[in-house]
């Protein structure tokens, strides 16, 4: 697999996990992965630990919106401090500098949010602006332009199939709603959705939403020729850690680029640049698996959400270009006597802690007979070719919380191609303007509990999970199609399912 991933006659990429401390598995405990993690062929009675779907790390399902920000359950008592310190900086809100709280200044003078909990609210899922009235804090448009192989870094350029586009040039790669005092916003958010009615089995119909997004109201010209605008809504956080956690082996060993087995799902990992490590590594986190690290994904929402500089990002105006000079020029936060990052290496490490350790909450109804039944539908659908149900971590020495556990997030982490209607056509790394990674599915029946609405998909499209089953399409289509023709009773006991991850 690394070998084919080797776009010219430099040595093959080695996509090992250096970001970890991994103690070497055994022979014996390799047999015992395999044996575990087999899929499940006895949908009479609940699987041995599958209530538990962060292993040693899973905590009780509170019924009430702080069901997504509890540590790790097997976290110790000093490092749940740790916990709670991370959690203060990503609930902290940033304030344009000069100001007198130092530790807090440096917002960005263009930015999407003023702090991490004002986007993934109470660690859940994001939704898109509810009216005209409302506002886009926790959905944004990506933006690039159309590139060539010449526009990339020689490391890039290594790297088979890695698609070259472009930041905008006026813009950067993400658009912002908000600005400091005496500065232009660069945009807003205009969103407007058609009805599309579709026929299911027994004589039901769904209504599917068709959205239609625009860059209203630039703040600084016209956008490039050509440029792509992609909607993102924030994601919840959960779990994060453990599936940072599992082996990069066993998640590429998933691929099937070229469909061999003639299932019809050919899914392929994304490979992308590692700032912190320098080398390409495997993508895991973003809707487009468009990060290797939670260290990573954290540093590069403080730059290009809020304008916050660190080691890993280190300019001060956050995704400022050359064009917006008078963002670029204005005062930005930090100490220059010290680091002059407006969040330092250990506040960097802070959150990204926090953020590896946000627990994953218990199943509930798992002995259920109507959730047993959606279970056994969601394997014969053939839904399970993309959310892969369980892994086994890395055994780490230094992270106890993701150690060797094992796990049922319900994805495999690679890009599969979801069809046109789902399609952003907006390229990033090795994934196409078709391709989205597999979200994980544990939680997801908590949704509406910790973030007050079920909607579904990376621009939140869907109103539900029947909505977000049905706009599978490209890889997902014939099981789709299954869903659409099943008996009615089948299709509500496939959302019981979902509703008790």
């Amino acid at each position: 697999m690394a070998a084919s991933l080797c776009a010219g006659p430099a040595a093959a990429l080695t996509l090992d996990d250096p970001h970890l401390a991994v103690i070497a598995r055994t022979p014996e405990e390799a047999a015992r992965i395999e044996a575990v993690t087999a899929p499940t062929r006895d949908f009479s009675k609940p699987e041995r630990f599958e209530e538990m779907p962060a292993g040693a790390a899973t905590v009780r399902a509170r019924r009430n919106a702080d069901a997504f920000s509890q540590p790790s359950g097997n976290i110790d008592f000093a490092r749940e401090l740790d916990f709670k310190v991370g959690n203060g900086l990503f609930r902290k809100i940033w304030v344009e500098a000069p100001a007198s709280t130092r530790a807090s200044d440096g917002l960005g003078t263009l930015y999407n949010a003023r702090g991490c909990q004002n986007c993934h609210i109470k660690d859940g899922r994001g939704h898109p602006p509810e009216g005209p009235d409302d506002t886009a804090v926790s959905m944004f448009l990506r933006v690039s332009v159309p590139g060539d192989r010449a526009d990339l870094d020689a490391q890039m350029a290594e790297i088979e199939d890695y698609i070259a586009t472009k930041p905008d040039p006026t813009y950067g790669g993400q658009l912002q709603d908000f600005a400091t005092t005496g500065h232009a916003a660069e945009y807003r958010l205009d969103v407007r959705y058609e009805e599309v009615e579709l026929a299911l089995s027994e004589g039901e119909t769904a209504t599917l939403l068709k959205p239609f997004y625009s860059a209203a109201d630039l703040g600084y010209g016209p956008l490039a020729e050509g440029a792509m605008l992609s909607p993102r809504v924030a994601p919840q956080m959960i779990g994060l850690g453990l599936l940072e956690a599992i082996p990069t082996a066993d998640i590429l060993a998933l691929a099937d680029p070229d469909d061999r087995d003639g299932d019809g799902i050919s899914g392929r990992p994304n490979i992308v640049w590692s700032l912190e490590h320098e080398r390409p590594m495997l993508g895991r986190f973003g809707l487009k698996a468009g990060e290797p690290t939670v260290k990573q994904q954290s540093a590069g929402a403080f730059s290009s959400d809020m304008g916050i500089s660190s080691p890993l990002f280190p300019d001060p105006w956050g995704d400022c270009t050359g064009a917006q000079a008078a963002c670029r020029a204005a005062i930005h936060g930090g100490d220059p006597e010290e680091d002059g990052f407006e969040i330092d290496a250990e506040g960097l490490d802070l959150v990204s802690f926090y953020s590896r350790n946000l627990a994953v909450p218990a199943r509930r109804n798992t002995g259920d007979p109507d959730v047993l039944r959606g279970k056994q539908v969601f394997y014969e659908t053939g839904c399970t070719a993309c959310h892969n149900p369980k892994f086994v971590t890395h055994r780490l020495d230094d992270q106890p919380e993701q150690s060797f556990q094992l796990i049922w997030p319900y994805t495999d982490l690679l890009l599969h191609d979801m069809g046109e209607g789902l399609a952003d056509n907006r390229p990033e790394g090795r994934a196409t303007g078709r391709e989205w990674r597999t979200p994980p599915l544990w939680g997801i029946g908590m949704t509406e509990t910790v973030s007050g609405h079920t909607r579904f998909l990376h621009d939140g499209r869907a109103r539900g999970l029947l909505e977000a089953v049905l706009w599978h399409g490209g890889e997902a289509e014939a099981a789709k199609t299954r869903v659409i023709e099943m008996p009615k009773a089948d299709r509500d006991a496939l959302i019981k399912f979902l509703e008790s991850l």
